[in-house]
């Protein structure tokens, strides 16, 4: 079971400004605890609004994080296999 967390990125977790403005860069965060099952891109790859960009298992399903805006992968701050806490930051978009 994989659920699209999308649209739950809060503007608490993007860094370029309130209400989810896509401007600057945005910083994607684990919305639960979990573990990172797969990253998809790396520093420097190009990604389109709504990419999948990491996926992080928690309670047994597979949630794949997406990009919230189109940019380059300015950092993976997380590794594969990782185990990580609610709110903790995976990526940065630019």
């Amino acid at each position: 079971v994989s659920r699209d967390w999308s649209s739950d990125v809060c503007s608490s977790d993007l860094q370029g400004g309130k209400g989810g403005s896509a401007h600057g860069p945005q910083q994607i965060a684990a919305p639960m605890p979990g573990k990172v099952v797969r990253i998809l891109v790396a520093p420097g790859d190009t990604v389109e609004a709504g990419q999948g960009v990491v996926v992080v298992e928690a309670m047994k399903m597979q949630n794949e994080m997406k990009s919230p805006k189109a940019g380059t992968v300015r950092e993976v701050r997380t590794r594969t296999d990782a185990t990580v806490t609610a709110g903790e930051i995976l990526l940065v978009i630019e």
